[in-house]
Formats: C-alpha cells, sequence, structure tokens
C-alpha cells in the first residue's frame, strides 16, 4: 500500500465504532445457513409490521408509495426506511471508487477493509438524515404536535431499524446465508404484498358496494353472491383501484419468465495463451447484473420524489421547485402523483 493521504483514511477512525458482523472462521454447514437466514427474515418481517410508537398520523401522501415494494419499506412501521439507506450509500460508493473520486485498490485489504466501512457509515449517515427529514416533513404530524420527546423518539426509533438491516444484510452477505440481504429482504416483501393482495380479507367500501381487498377471495365471494357469473368474472379480473386476478395471472407469468431467462447463459470460448491447443469455456448469464440496475433506479427515484416532495410542500411557487416536480393529491388511497417536472417525466403513465 502506497504512502501519502488518502480520502478513505478519514475513516479509519470510526472503525472501531461502526457495528461489524465477523466473518465466519470456518466453513458454515447449508443447514445453518438455512437458519441464520430464517432468523434474518423473522426478524425483518417483524420490524415490518411493528409500528413506530410516538407518531400522530399517517394518513397524509406517500412520497414512497411506488417504491415501498422494490426498497421493502413499510410505511409507519420502524422499516419505513427500507433498504434505501444501503443501496444509496453502496451506489455512492461505488460511483466515486469507479470514478477514481477516491483510491481504492482492491487487491489490498485494508482498501477493502476501509471501503466497507465507509460505505457503512455513509449508510448509518443516510439513515439518521432520512429519519430526521421524514420528521420534520410532518409525515408523522406536524412536529408541534409530535413534541421534541416524540420526535426524538420517531428518529431514533427509525436509526436503529437502519443499524438492524445493515448488519442483517452485513451477516448474509459474509456467508452466514443464502444469499444477499438485499435480495432476500426485497423478495420477502414482494412475497408478502402478494399474498396479502391475494387473500387478504380486509373489506372496503367502493361506489359498488363493500369488496374483499384479496383478488382470490373476491373472486370466489363475486361468484357466489352475484346472480350473474359472466358480470361476476368480469369485475373480479378487472375490477379498478383494487387487486385483481388478472394483476395476480399477470405477476405470476412475469415470474415464470424471469425464472426461465435466468437459466440462459452465454457460453464464451477461452483459449490459453501459456499453454497451447489448452481450451475452455466461461459461461456468463443472460441477467448477469441481477435486480441491481432496478434496485439503483428505484432508490434513485425514490430519493428524488422525496426532495420533490418535500420542496414543493413548502416552496411550491418557487420556479426551481415547480422544475424538480409538481404533485397533487390522488382520490385514491391519498399518495400524491407528480404532474409536472422531472419527477413526472421519470414517472410510468398510469393505465
Amino acid at each position: 500500500m502506497g504512502g501519502g493521504f488518502r480520502v478513505l483514511h478519514l475513516v479509519r477512525p470510526f472503525l472501531p465504532f461502526l457495528p461489524e458482523v465477523q466473518s465466519a472462521d470456518r466453513k458454515i454447514p447449508f443447514r445453518e445457513k438455512v437458519i441464520y437466514t430464517v432468523i434474518s427474515l423473522f426478524i425483518f418481517l417483524v420490524c415490518s409490521q411493528l409500528p413506530l410508537y410516538g407518531i400522530h398520523s399517517t394518513t397524509g401522501a406517500d412520497p414512497f408509495y411506488w417504491m415501498r415494494v422494490i426498497l421493502a419499506s413499510n410505511r409507519g412501521t420502524v422499516m419505513e426506511l427500507g433498504i434505501t439507506p444501503i443501496v444509496t450509500s453502496g451506489l455512492v460508493m461505488q460511483l466515486l471508487a469507479g470514478s477514481k473520486i477516491i483510491e481504492v485498490d482492491n487487491n489490498v485489504r485494508e482498501d477493502r477493509a476501509l471501503l466497507n466501512g465507509a460505505q457503512k457509515l455513509l449508510g448509518i449517515l443516510i439513515a439518521i438524515g432520512e429519519a430526521v427529514a421524514y420528521v420534520l416533513s410532518g409525515m408523522y404530524g406536524p412536529v408541534g404536535q409530535l413534541g421534541v420527546g416524540n420526535a426524538i423518539l420517531i428518529i431514533l426509533q427509525l436509526f436503529f431499524a437502519g443499524i438492524i438491516v445493515i448488519c442483517l444484510d452485513e451477516l448474509l452477505q459474509k456467508g452466514y446465508g443464502l444469499g444477499s440481504g438485499i435480495s432476500l429482504f426485497i423478495a420477502t416483501n414482494i412475497c408478502e404484498s402478494i399474498i396479502w393482495k391475494a387473500f387478504s380479507p380486509t373489506t372496503i367500501n367502493t361506489g359498488r358496494g363493500a369488496e374483499f381487498e384479496g383478488a382470490v377471495i373476491a373472486l370466489f365471494h363475486m361468484l357466489i353472491t352475484k346472480s350473474n357469473k359472466v358480470a361476476a368474472l368480469r369485475q373480479a379480473f378487472y375490477r379498478q383501484n383494487l387487486p385483481n386476478v388478472t394483476n395476480l395471472l399477470a405477476t405470476v407469468l412475469i415470474f415464470l419468465i424471469v425464472i426461465y431467462f435466468q437459466g440462459f447463459r452465454v457460453v464464451l470460448p477461452v483459449r490459453s495463451k501459456s499453454a497451447r491447443g489448452q481450451q475452455g469455456s466461461y459461461p456468463i448469464k443472460l441477467f448477469y447484473t441481477s435486480n441491481m440496475p432496478i434496485i439503483l433506479q428505484s432508490a434513485l427515484v425514490s430519493n428524488l420524489y422525496f426532495i420533490s416532495q418535500l420542496l414543493y410542500r413548502k416552496f411550491s411557487g418557487n420556479f426551481f421547485v415547480n422544475l424538480l416536480g409538481q404533485w397533487k393529491e390522488s382520490e385514491y388511497s391519498g399518495q400524491s402523483i407528480p404532474v409536472s417536472g422531472l419527477a413526472y417525466l421519470i414517472t410510468a403513465p398510469a393505465r
């Protein structure tokens, strides 16, 4: 390792204070990996259902409504931030290292440790910053009504939940579990959402009367209670603003297509320069980057949405704020929808 001062050296004094999972000193059996993975996912699910203590209301517009599934977050719970701190810090550090703004030698063990420490420290700072921004923006009620004590308590809950996610992700990445923590958290959140939207027994009062939220339960309920079975099927398959059977079938179809293409590989022939005549092959998966582009895009867009809505609430008449995005409340579910600006341009069109 070369001498001289480098930016990564600034992280060194903080390393002893950062939470860390020790690398395994032995090969972890498959059965233990399964146990560690199940425990990690159980902790994550508990945090996703544990409501924040001290909040007054979460009935206002949700800045992250469109991104919560992919960011593994759940509104009004201690897992409000989801994997956003991890993904954002990882993206920033990889961009800085890839563009040579910070010098990193991946062949040097200390450099790798410093880079991981810097990413972890940045993730913690992002968790604190987002927690403070959430409280000050009034997502849980006006700060004056919350009081200083409740505001600090909410920030601490979100902060410690962010620490838990960082530690669980590191636990799985260091060989104690199966796969990547980020991917597992997202998959768990998606599976939970699919099961709930398919079999939710909650009834919602619509213009057509009370209906079950779960698409499958609503299908059988409509077939049993309605005399016109064709109209019942049509409503169950195509009803608006609630999960329907078409949504469920499309999800299953996309799931099968992704699994099919995951098995595609391109085999590159490899020849050795040192040993003439010796040939080999190097397989490359078609989905080489897996789900990382989607995760990174979601993290960037969610941060833009949050900043844009926060600024628009305070400075709606500012020209530059309007360039970033203008928002209006939706008549359904209460979430805000971008109607102009950069936020509108990067939002998928409504069906």
